[in-house]
């Protein structure tokens, strides 16, 4: 399962888990996070968000045209697999979020 730690203006605000290759993901915030959401769309609360599919909001942070074709190339990252390609251009996404990926027992 690979996973990756969601900042909203630096501050640690949620767990985005790819439950499942290329087809299921889940996003959580953190217990005590009090900070602003992620997006609207994903309102702060305490159960999980869980998608059948890679989540809209994120999806719409993804580069496209000759970016996505220069990190696909550079980073030799699958066109489908995109968790892979959040979080090499999670440091530089448009908006306060940021997304960092997360070692194998590395806490969010």
């Amino acid at each position: 399962m690979r996973r990756a730690r969601i900042l909203v203006h630096g501050d640690p605000a949620a767990l985005l888990e790819e439950t499942e290759a290329n087809a299921q993901y889940r996003m959580t915030y953190l217990a005590g996070y009090d900070g602003p959401p992620v997006s609207l769309a994903l309102p702060l609360r305490s159960e999980p968000y869980n998608f059948t599919r890679f989540p809209a909001f994120f999806d719409g942070l993804l580069p496209e045209g000759p970016q996505l074709e220069g990190l696909l190339r550079i980073r030799k990252i699958d066109r489908q697999d995109r968790f892979a390609q959040l979080v090499a251009v999670g440091a530089d996404v448009v908006g306060c979020v940021t997304i960092e990926a997360l070692g194998d027992g590395e806490a969010a």
